[in-house]
């Protein structure tokens, strides 16, 4: 059975929880963070074995971050209640370095926006194209993804770019996809789209503010080169 080897089961000064406590976070390994959050071991794994075996698996922290309930649940030892307590942590730790943590988030420079989105779409192995909302005041009203796939000008269409901006009364519009090979070098086809965005923006009133492309844990703005 999954509960068979608890925390509580570990010799007192192997348990990640009273060493968390005892000589605080900063102290513990990876896995042993992992241990907190899962608690219970299996019938063949105590809990630490278990969670090395998973950050194995996954590629290390960054392969956590990505896993799908799907991904995590075809791992042995891992049914829907401690992929859900991953995929909770998972999503609490991108939240706090994002709007999704429900608190006004101001964009003043092409950083603002790039933090905002960096954390979910540099280490994707797809390109996808992101919109965010803003207001009068430069405030995000709202952060969707319209595209996943290779960014050409017959799959980024204005109408699906510009429609959540229309519904949300949007001010105005940053744009922002990934190179997943981390080459942040705007090429021609990037270079097109912005431009042929920010004349459908002028159109409609919606102003295309940048064109952020996002790296492995690296950025480009469009405003900043001068393209937008």
């Amino acid at each position: 059975m999954e509960d068979n080897l608890k925390i509580m089961d570990l010799p007192k000064n192997e348990r990640p929880q009273e060493r968390l406590l005892r000589y605080g976070a900063e102290s513990l390994s990876n896995s042993e963070l992992l241990a907190v959050v899962l608690r219970t071991g299996t019938s063949k794994e105590n809990i630490l074995q278990l969670c090395n075996r998973i950050i194995k698996e996954c590629g290390g922290l960054r392969g956590i971050l990505n896993s799908s309930a799907e991904d995590l649940m075809n791992l042995n030892g891992i049914k829907e209640a401690k992929a859900s307590q991953i995929l909770a942590l998972v999503e609490l730790s991108k939240r706090f370095y994002s709007y999704g943590s429900g608190e006004e988030y101001k964009i003043r420079t092409p950083k603002d926006a790039a933090d905002l989105v960096i954390s979910h779409m540099k280490d994707l192995n797809q390109e996808i194209l992101k919109v965010i909302y803003l207001n009068t005041k430069n405030i995000v009203i709202g952060v969707n993804t319209v595209s996943m796939g290779s960014l050409n000008s017959s799959i980024v269409h204005p109408r699906e770019v510009f429609s959540h901006a229309i519904k949300k009364g949007s001010a105005s519009i940053i744009v922002c996809h990934n190179h997943p090979s981390g080459d942040v070098t705007p090429s021609i086809e990037d270079i097109n789209i912005t431009k042929r965005l920010k004349e459908c923006g002028k159109i409609l009133g919606i102003d295309l503010l940048d064109h952020i492309i996002v790296g492995k844990g690296s950025y480009v703005s469009l405003k900043e080169k001068g393209i937008v």
